[in-house]
């Protein structure tokens, strides 16, 4: 008795859209995840008259900014502080002198651009040698600077409804985003659109410009060649 041989059973591979589709909640709650705060440390010379030294980041209109700055220890210098914007108008959200240690300030922004945290650091004493001290930056924009586990405990809110607000705050940032890109983009399209028409104008005026040239040239010519009786 002759046996007949089977293939090999396969079992069935997942498509791709189904992977796609079951990697898609993931990677929407990765993207959802708020980022960490970037701190920033840098060494601020001092001396008579300094420049200000500016950390810029963006933010949008109607942001709460939390500027968290510790500065080191320096004898006969002074630290002072500013928050600036990069409108037009060059607001100052805030100046405070003579910052130590570790100092906490909150301001809402008021423009769409960059906020700048601009430093300064200034000689009091009689010693004019070699001096500086370190600054170490933090700014937390947006949902990074919402204390959520002070809401949670003036709203008795659980660890997941704690998450669910951190996520809403980070939604809506990326929704305003959005908007902020949109109407970035209606403005470069009416930007193209009158840079086109300007240079269409510029195109035509050449044109026109350059067939007078000649027809005036030819009428010109003209009248030269029957005065020296060149021509009838």
């Amino acid at each position: 008795m002759t046996s007949v041989s089977r293939p090999p059973s396969r079992r069935p591979r997942m498509s791709l859209p189904s992977l796609s589709l079951l990697s898609l909640p993931l990677l929407i709650l990765l993207l959802l995840q708020p980022l960490p705060a970037v701190g920033v440390k840098f060494v601020l010379p001092a001396l008579r008259n300094p420049p200000g030294k500016c950390i810029w980041n963006t933010a949008h209109t109607n942001t709460l900014v939390i500027v968290t700055a510790n500065v080191g220890k320096g004898e006969g210098q002074r630290v002072d502080i500013e928050i600036v914007d990069s409108s037009e108008h060059r607001n100052v959200y805030l100046s405070k002198k003579d910052i130590k240690a570790e100092t906490r300030l909150a301001v809402t922004t008021h423009a769409e651009g960059e906020l700048g945290v601009c430093f300064r650091n200034y000689i009091t004493g009689t010693d004019t040698g070699s001096m500086n001290r370190t600054v170490d930056l933090d700014v937390d924009i947006g949902a990074d600077a919402v204390d959520y586990n002070a809401i949670a405990n003036q709203e008795s809110l659980s660890s997941l409804e704690t998450e669910m607000r951190k996520l809403e705050g980070v939604v809506k940032e990326i929704v305003d985003e959005l908007d902020y890109l949109k109407k970035r983009e209606e403005r470069f399209t009416d930007t193209n659109v009158s840079t086109s028409q300007r240079v269409q104008n510029f195109a035509w005026f050449t044109i026109l410009s350059l067939a007078g040239l000649g027809v005036w040239q030819i009428l010109h010519l003209r009248s030269f060649f029957k005065r020296k009786y060149l021509i009838d």
